[in-house]
């Protein structure tokens, strides 16, 4: 082969040379290219996805502070209904309690009106009494009517009223019962002796309502020397 022919076969290769690496390059820079719009295609995904989660995160911000609203006006609500019933409750335990405050005065101002309604009957018997002794000025007739009505009045508190009279005259002096208005010495007893009735006592259903005012007989010294009055 002739230098002219190797130089020319030379000259070609180099050109098929450059032409491979030229298109080496030309692949190379469509490669970065391809790289380059995919990054960018997956920045834009990357963008949108963070507005999408930021705008959904907003979202929910503010579905949160709606909910979290909805549920202080609903507490709000409830408070003040709480509010109004206790209120409500607070005016009616007053208005019970002074009702039966009322209610209780009245029993005490009118619990004796019946007692008292029996002893008017009482009171219009003495008026006819009194009137009967001024016209006839016959004191035995009025000794008499004052003797009966003493005895219905008694009577009458008696069966309808539970009150009695009782005797302590010859009875063992009872402190609950008696009260001692004088004492004396006595051979005649051997404990504390009621000799002598003063003001007699009375009983209210078996309860003592009032003491009876008496003499008391004391043991002579020697008869008892341990009963005394107390």
């Amino acid at each position: 082969m002739s230098n002219k022919q190797e130089r020319k076969k030379n000259t070609h290769e180099d050109k098929k040379h450059e032409e491979n690496v030229l298109k080496q390059k030309h692949e190379q820079k469509s490669e970065k290219e391809q790289d380059i719009k995919l990054q960018s295609a997956e920045v834009g995904t990357g963008e949108a996805e963070t507005q999408n989660s930021g705008k959904d995160i907003a979202e929910d911000k503010s579905s949160e502070t709606k909910t979290m609203q909805q549920t202080v006006e609903t507490l709000g609500a409830e408070n003040s209904e709480l509010k109004d019933m206790l209120l409500r409750k607070q005016a009616e335990f007053e208005n019970f309690r002074k009702r039966i405050q009322r209610e209780k005065e009245e029993s005490i101002k009118y619990a004796n009106a019946m007692l008292l309604l029996d002893l008017t009957n009482t009171i219009d018997n003495f008026e006819r009494a009194i009137q009967s002794a001024k016209d006839s000025e016959d004191f035995r007739a009025f000794h008499s009517g004052v003797e009966l009505i003493e005895k219905q009045l008694t009577q009458m508190l008696g069966k309808k009223w539970g009150l009695k009279r009782f005797e302590s005259q010859g009875e063992k002096f009872d402190p609950d019962r008696h009260e001692a208005i004088m004492a004396e010495q006595s051979d005649q007893v051997t404990a504390p002796t009621v000799v002598e009735d003063f003001q007699r006592g009375y009983l209210l259903n078996e309860r003592v309502l009032r003491p009876a005012k008496v003499k008391v007989a004391q043991p002579a010294e020697g008869n008892n020397k341990n009963n005394k009055t107390t």
